[in-house]
C-alpha cells in the first residue's frame, strides 16, 4: 500500500476514478495498492478509459470522500 498526496493531483484522488484507494491516515493523503493501480475515469476528461493511479489530466476534482472531516 502507497500513500498518496492529494496536493499532487493525480488520478488516485480523483472524483472521476475508480480504481481501488481510501482516504489517507494523514490529512491531505490518500492510500492506493501500488503505483500501477489501475481504473476507469468515469465521467473525467478521460471518460470511459482505463487510468493509473498517478496520471493526470486537466479535468481533476478532488475526491469527496477526501473533502470530508474524520468523527
Amino acid at each position: 500500500m502507497l500513500n498518496h498526496a492529494v496536493d499532487r493531483k493525480r488520478c488516485a484522488s480523483c472524483e472521476h476514478w475508480s480504481g481501488w484507494r481510501q482516504p489517507g491516515n494523514e490529512p491531505g493523503t490518500v492510500i492506493i495498492e501500488s503505483e500501477t493501480s489501475e481504473g476507469l475515469c468515469l465521467g473525467g476528461g478521460w471518460d470511459n478509459s482505463e487510468r493509473r493511479a498517478r496520471s493526470a489530466c486537466g479535468h481533476w476534482r478532488i475526491w469527496e470522500a477526501l473533502n470530508q472531516t474524520p468523527p
